[in-house]
């Protein structure tokens, strides 16, 4: 058991030495594209946007709510009608 865990042990402290190898010894040529590029456009002018109509609802703070003395007020007139 102990010869595999030492061989093991080597195996790993090889990968680290391997993967830790110098870079070559011709550098590299960096890349660089064959045509110039075209210089850029600008972009059109955006336009300014309309503002939005009225919303369809009444918001709910607009909304008056009932009033315990309105509600009674509303059922004493729908009592009266019948």
């Amino acid at each position: 058991m102990s010869k595999i865990l030492a061989t093991l042990i080597a195996g790993l402290f090889a990968v680290g030495a391997y993967a830790q190898a110098s870079a070559p010894a011709a550098p590299a040529k960096p890349v660089t594209p064959a045509v110039a590029a075209t210089p850029a456009v600008a972009a059109t002018p955006a336009t300014t946007a309309t503002p939005a109509a009225a919303p369809a609802t009444p918001t709910k703070a607009a909304v008056k709510k009932k009033t315990r003395k309105s509600k009674k007020a509303a059922a004493k007139k729908a009592e009266a009608a019948k």
